[in-house]
């Protein structure tokens, strides 16, 4: 009997030679590059951050500078492609701090350096443009083939340092001139890909590269990133076998629940579902299905621009958009929803050819969670204190174990501490909503019923609650509310225990707080 071949998961490695000269498992993403070269020659592809930009690049350097032999048995090998060696400038803009005031300048002397140590340097000339225009040149002279450009995350010194105007506008003022140059030395280009995870509109960093084809969401580039459940089933079943034999269930109820966490992006109306691969990575290998891809950063000015605009948490998912508005952003654009589309917290749901509008959602619980999770604090500070009976995890217990009294008194506590000038209904429901998500309930919000909308509704496995907020009124205007238009009625033949929860907030300086009623019903 042959051995079961080990698989080594290459969390984090984004160098294509590493992970097939060291044996790591690669899911083959080679059959693109033929498409993407008889595209066209100034590609731009933006993608989330963990998402395999860097491992497309890195492929793609390698197929350019010749090495044929890493894509033995690889999609690549079979194809009918030229393998002369190129010469490759490859510009990563992955790892520096932008906020300092010369760190994107530190960045591309670094890169031009290494460059002109091979091909030469102009000791009169200064600037990256300039600089590069020089190596583009003396490349293509040297060696007789014309150039390869591949940009890694050309928008991270931007993203960085959005609250940082002075920095912001200098950076652009240098990538603008730096890139613009591309143009003019088109004759000595043969290809030039850019990547990053969003194409900003207004900041014209591209203005001059006029013939630069954005393929973001484009149906024959829609999985060039990203794994499909098939291309995961086909390259890691054993490793997913691993995990359900860990969690001590059966196959398919393990890929549910990956399902559930780490798929459902989509980048064109018609593309397939796909997987996050850093998630996916990270809990194969610790066989734990966990929230991964929040461990590597937060979308603060997201977030705040969210409550700012008074998004209420549960209308994110469902909004209409216009290809137009998805495609290109501003960064300090008042509407974060095409920002959170292109940053990967929302993804594509649907397409209405009629209206021409996209409707958007979050792709998987994973996003959705860790959104609210820094969402949350916003709203109310005390959150963040991971030891604080307000912390969400407290508020698990409660509603998962069917302890409704406690839960509203955490509640209760809990809104008197946010800000004077948030108190207010939608606030009240706001909070309420995100707990429940991130108690990993099924949290429903305005659900639509013959006779009305309740305010929330949130089931668990053993427990529903029903809840109805005023403002300023009364707890029995919220449970008159309740019984008056039977939102308890679809849950009449339901085996669960049901609690109908109507609270009042009393904005009254003696008895400032929050009032409730909890009723069980009876079945």
């Amino acid at each position: 009997m042959t051995p079961t071949k080990r698989l080594r998961y290459p969390i984090g490695m984004q160098t294509f030679s590493n992970i097939i000269e060291d044996g790591y498992t690669y899911v083959d993403k080679t059959g693109f590059i033929p498409t993407l070269l008889d595209h066209g020659k100034f590609i731009f592809l933006s993608r989330p951050r963990r998402f395999g930009k860097s491992l497309l690049l890195s492929t793609l350097e390698a197929y350019f500078e010749g090495r044929r032999e890493l894509f033995k048995g690889l999609a690549l090998d079979d194809m009918d492609v030229d393998w002369t060696p190129s010469p490759v400038f490859r510009f990563d803009f992955t790892s520096e701090d932008y906020s300092q005031e010369d760190g994107l300048k530190q960045r591309l002397n670094i890169l031009l350096m290494r460059l002109e140590e091979k091909y030469g340097r102009n000791p009169e000339l200064s600037s990256p443009s300039t600089r590069l225009n020089y190596l583009i040149e003396a490349a293509y002279l040297q060696t007789g083939r014309r150039v390869v450009i591949l940009v890694d995350e050309y928008d991270k010194p931007l993203l960085d340092i959005e609250d940082m105007p002075e920095i912001f506008e200098k950076n652009q003022r240098i990538l603008k001139s730096f890139y613009g140059n591309l143009k003019s030395m088109d004759s000595m280009i043969h290809f030039a890909f850019i990547t990053g995870v969003a194409r900003f509109s207004k900041v014209s960093i591209f203005s001059d590269l006029n013939n630069l084809d954005d393929i973001s969401m484009e149906d024959d580039f829609a999985d060039v990133c990203g794994w499909t459940e098939e291309e995961l089933v086909g390259t890691f079943s054993q490793g997913i076998r691993t995990l359900a034999e860990k969690r001590e269930e059966d196959f398919d109820t393990t890929l549910s629940k990956m399902r559930n966490y780490y798929d459902g992006y989509k980048f064109t109306s018609r593309g397939s579902r796909l997987y996050n691969p850093f998630s996916v990575l990270r809990a194969l290998k610790a066989k734990e299905i966990d929230p991964y891809w929040f461990e590597t950063g937060s979308p603060t000015f997201l977030v705040r621009r969210v409550k700012g605009l008074g998004i209420y948490p549960p209308d994110i998912n469902g909004v209409q958009y216009a290809k137009s508005d998805l495609i290109a952003v501003g960064l300090n654009d008042n509407d974060p929803i095409p920002l959170m589309f292109q940053t990967g917290y929302l993804t594509i749901d649907s397409y209405d050819r009629d209206s021409e509008l996209y409707k958007l959602r979050f792709p998987n619980y994973e996003v959705e969670s860790g959104f609210y999770k820094n969402l949350l604090p916003i709203y109310a500070p005390e959150t963040k204190m991971s030891d604080s009976p307000f912390s969400y995890s407290k508020f698990k217990i409660d509603l998962h174990e069917g302890r409704p009294e406690d839960f509203m008194k955490r509640l209760s506590s809990l809104l008197k501490d946010i800000p004077g000038e948030d108190h207010r209904e939608s606030t009240y429901r706001a909070i309420t909503y995100l707990v429940a998500t991130l108690c990993n309930t099924q949290a429903i919000a305005e659900h639509h019923g013959y006779k009305g909308r309740s305010d929330i509704e949130v089931i668990t496995r053993r427990y529903i609650y029903l809840f109805e907020f005023k403002y300023n009124k009364s707890v029995e205007e919220a449970m008159d509310q309740i019984h008056s238009r039977d939102y308890a009625g679809r849950f009449a033949i339901d085996g669960r225990a049901l609690y109908l929860i109507g609270a009042n907030f009393n904005e009254n300086k003696d008895e400032r707080g929050l009032e409730y009623i909890i009723e069980e019903v009876d079945k």
